[in-house]
């Protein structure tokens, strides 16, 4: 986990083990008559820009897996690495939210550092430049969000939240995760423009070429959700409950079935199931419950390949939306979801599953699982590792500046950059633990630097892949306790502060 240094922004660690990455972004938040830190956190993908929305929704995935999968992660030694990761991005969504006071009438969030052309369409920017962040000398512009984007506030109160949860025994940090969380959320709620933070130019308008959002209310419902989770107040739990229906309706049809930076719904719902399973609250949430187990299952039984739902390309990858370029991070997802499910059913002592009226033994939604991340690993048409640096063959030009551009001691221009950009020799930096975007749906994939739709690695999904890649470890039973019948899974954790008062110092206001 510790490889996501490669994608960090900042002061980086003094033991940061990627040794062809240093600080950057060292001045981000001081742009023309804007002066606030914005220092650190993530940069997107294999460009210098550091967008907010789908930092927060890498940092609420990290932290699922890591609640439902700490045991597993420990096991591998894995763990405090991915809470490293996790606290990285926290730290950094915590300084984009200035929420109003006395003094301070208005709500800000801090949507994005760095800009493409749009923004500075006469000189040097973040994806024109291809320049290491390590050497950026130009403008990096700050886009704001006023009293707006209640969808990038809900998924930082959601990715906050769930942090809470990860960090608890950091009693301190914990706190001032869930304190934040809750007063995000409470002002998401009072916001009177509701609509996505993309549809308000100054928040989100240089962002709507790369992270459009297509909603929010799958985002409310979501935070809603963890925050349910992470203070036991059941007023959230409410919340959700009254608006989920809603927040299906307003679904993108393109979006439907599957979990990503843009849509919570499905994850939404298989959380919601969860709460069903295990801590079932009865009267006045049962309806929505029972509508949510049933969504889950008709989910995960579109995802099977004997009921052929979705399309998959002639090498068994699914694709989830076919008009989509990288496929990876959908397939990603859904085999993290998938293998989870499968883990709840283990938990209550399932043994056949039904899909109307196919009978499956639960073995198939990992086998499912299995296949798709599988594939990504190299069991593929092309033989192709999609994740840098395992297997023999894996991407040579990975789209990515620092990774192709030589660590040398040397400072390149934008101008010098683009020998490297243009270059057919592979990276001279290895980009270890990134998976790239992928193939077409014809299993063809193109290893070329100038094409970011094949060889761009992204944080969300990456995100994605460690999920599924932990949901799947299977651990040697003698590093398991005699009596964990789910494999790793902790299925009691997430409920722990379901019913039990908040800590006397911290103020939790209604939702």
């Amino acid at each position: 986990m510790h490889r996501n240094c490669v994608f960090s922004a900042g002061i980086l660690p003094t033991n940061n083990p990627v040794k062809f990455r240093g600080d950057s972004g060292k001045f981000d938040g001081n742009f023309i008559d804007i002066s606030v830190d914005l220092v650190g956190g993530f940069y997107d993908s294999g460009n210098n820009i550091k967008f907010t929305f789908p930092t927060a929704y890498t940092v609420t995935l990290l932290s699922w897996s890591v609640i439902e999968y700490h045991k597993k992660y420990e096991i591998v030694d894995e763990l405090e690495s991915v809470k490293e990761v996790i606290r990285w991005g926290c730290d950094f969504l915590l300084k984009t939210i200035v929420l109003p006071n006395i003094t301070n009438g208005a709500g800000i969030l801090y949507s994005q550092v760095g800009s493409g052309p749009r923004n500075n369409s006469n000189g040097e920017n973040d994806l024109i430049c291809w320049q290491r962040p390590e050497d950026m000398d130009y403008p990096r512009p700050v886009s704001i969000c006023r009293n707006s984007g209640v969808d990038l506030s809900s998924e930082i109160a959601a990715a906050l939240a769930a942090a809470s949860m990860v960090f608890k025994q950091d009693e301190k940090y914990s706190i001032q995760l869930l304190e934040n969380a809750v007063k995000l959320f409470n002002f998401t709620k009072q916001i009177k423009n509701m609509e996505t933070y993309t549809a308000d130019e100054s928040c989100g308008g240089d962002a709507r070429a790369y992270y459009n959002s297509t909603g929010y209310l799958d985002e409310l419902v979501w935070g809603g959700t963890w925050l349910f989770f992470a203070t036991g107040n059941t007023t959230y739990l409410e919340y959700v409950t009254d608006n989920f229906e809603l927040a299906i309706a307003e679904e993108n049809s393109r979006n439907k079935g599957v979990f990503y930076w843009d849509n919570k719904i499905v994850a939404t719902s298989m959380l919601l199931t969860r709460l069903r399973y295990f801590n079932d609250p009865g009267y006045p949430s049962e309806s929505i419950l029972q509508k949510c187990e049933s969504m889950t299952k008709m989910i995960m039984c579109s995802y099977l390949p004997e009921l052929q739902s979705f399309d998959r390309t002639p090498g068994g990858l699914i694709l989830l939306r076919p008009d989509t370029l990288g496929p990876l991070q959908f397939a990603a997802t859904a085999a993290f979801l998938s293998k989870l499910y499968k883990d709840y059913l283990v938990v209550q002592r399932t043994s056949n599953w039904a899909c109307g009226d196919d009978v499956f033994p639960m073995d198939v939604l990992e086998d499912f699982s299995l296949s798709q991340v599988e594939y990504i690993l190299g069991k593929n048409p092309m033989k192709m590792s999609y994740l840098v640096g395992f297997g023999d063959h894996f991407p040579n030009e990975v789209h990515h500046r620092g990774a192709s551009i030589p660590w040398d001691n040397k400072h390149y221009s934008c101008e010098q950059g683009k020998t490297w950009l243009s270059s057919k020799n592979p990276n001279p930096n290895v980009l270890d633990g990134a998976m790239v975007a992928g193939p077409n749906k014809g299993d063809e994939f193109i290893d070329n630097r100038a094409s970011p739709e094949y060889t761009e690695p992204t944080i969300s999904s990456n995100a994605g892949l460690v999920a599924a890649l932990v949901a799947l470890l299977e651990p040697a039973s003698s590093k398991l306790a005699s009596d964990d019948i789910g494999g790793g899974i902790d299925d009691r954790g997430i409920f722990e502060n379901i019913h039990l008062i908040p800590p006397s110092n911290t103020t939790l206001e209604d939702p």
